[in-house]
């Protein structure tokens, strides 16, 4: 059974637990015990969502004070760094022709 929100005149807003058949029917109060009809106070939470339309909400209602980093590397990371050398990226090649990845990963066998 969901649940739907009313609102008391007197008392405010409450939320109940009620069959689906009886969505737009008026609910007693629990304080006061006087009809308070339906209202939609807050947005319904659909689990059915695809994952992709999921994503899609999440990644609208990021707030704006804490945005997700893109770096992901610390601050004397030779790939994000700016002016230095690239690191690993050198090749030196031997007389006969054979490559050697010196500053890369030595386990790494040249083809």
């Amino acid at each position: 059974m969901p649940v739907y929100e009313y609102a008391c005149a007197e008392c405010g807003p409450f939320a109940a637990l009620r069959p689906m058949a009886e969505y737009a029917d008026p609910h007693d109060c629990p304080e006061c015990g006087t009809e308070a009809p339906r209202v939609m106070l807050t947005a319904p939470m659909l689990a059915n969502m695809d994952a992709g339309r999921r994503t899609a909400f999440a990644t609208n209602e990021r707030s704006q004070h804490e945005p997700k980093s893109t770096k992901t590397h610390g601050a004397n990371c030779s790939c994000c760094s700016s002016g230095s050398k690239k690191k690993g990226r050198l090749t030196w090649y031997g007389k006969d022709g054979s490559k050697s990845f010196p500053t890369s990963r030595p386990w790494m066998i040249s083809h």
